[in-house]
């Protein structure tokens, strides 16, 4: 696995979708920025964390939303290795432990596109100026917070890169919410959507089903079935929405 090649694709995709080298990057929001990209959520189970189809030059990502936000975004992250760099792969099935081969590189390219190697090193540098000679629980918390990465993926990167030892980091692996609550942070990094937000189609396919209505394609039918058949309940119902369709 060629690291430094890693780093340099996810810099190169952090400039594509117009993110910075360092600032923390609202992977979810940057799914709108990526041409013909549909993006479901479904509840897949303990044992996968998403999967990655592409069709020419139409592409799903699927991200498993009863795992914890966290890990969310970092399947989302690990699934952009697939769609823009595993050129071999055009159905790519990815389980929640690491795996060898691509799968490593991916949740390696990963841990760089969400938590940026000079941007790690600004977090860790600030702990040391505070005086702190080695990384305190709450150290962690707060670059888990500030990267919105889970404790799984951030102590990985540490031990990885020798910043912590085994023996530091096996009680940090232990109470992660109790841990961040107790420090003032909200929950919400590490709990899964609320069950009715589990299932859910966003992006290019919502688009196209309401470009095809609007365009006399389909009937209002088969407009509502194809929504439904999305988790779009909402769109069809008009449930927590204002103003109309949510697409112009």
């Amino acid at each position: 696995m060629d690291k430094l090649d890693l780093r340099k694709k996810a810099v190169n995709l952090r400039k594509q979708l117009g993110e910075d080298a360092v600032s923390p990057i609202d992977i979810f929001a940057s799914a709108f920025l990526i041409p013909h990209l549909s993006v479901v959520y479904y509840p897949m189970g303990e044992h996968l964390s998403g999967m990655c189809v592409k069709d020419g030059k139409n592409c799903v990502i699927a991200v498993n939303s009863s795992m914890t936000l966290g890990r969310q975004r970092f399947s989302m992250a690990h699934e952009y290795y697939h769609l823009f760099y595993d050129k071999a792969c055009f159905t790519a099935i990815c389980a929640k432990e690491i795996g060898e081969g691509k799968e490593k590189e991916a949740d390696q390219f990963a841990s760089y596109l969400l938590m940026p190697p000079d941007a790690l090193a600004e977090q860790l540098n600030r702990i040391q100026k505070a005086g702190s000679e080695r990384l305190l629980l709450e150290d962690i918390v707060q670059i888990e917070q500030h990267f919105q990465i889970s404790r799984h993926a951030l102590l990985h990167r540490l031990l990885e890169e020798g910043n912590l030892t085994e023996e530091e980091a096996e009680p940090m692996r232990q109470n992660i919410t109790l841990s961040a609550v107790n420090l003032g942070y909200p929950d919400t990094l590490y709990k899964p959507m609320p069950k009715e937000k589990q299932y859910g189609t966003y992006g290019y396919y919502i688009q196209q089903v309401d470009r095809a209505m609007d365009l006399g394609l389909i009937s209002s039918g088969k407009y509502e079935e194809l929504l439904l058949a999305a988790f779009r309940d909402d769109l069809v119902y008009g449930e927590e929405l204002e103003g109309g369709k949510m697409f112009d």
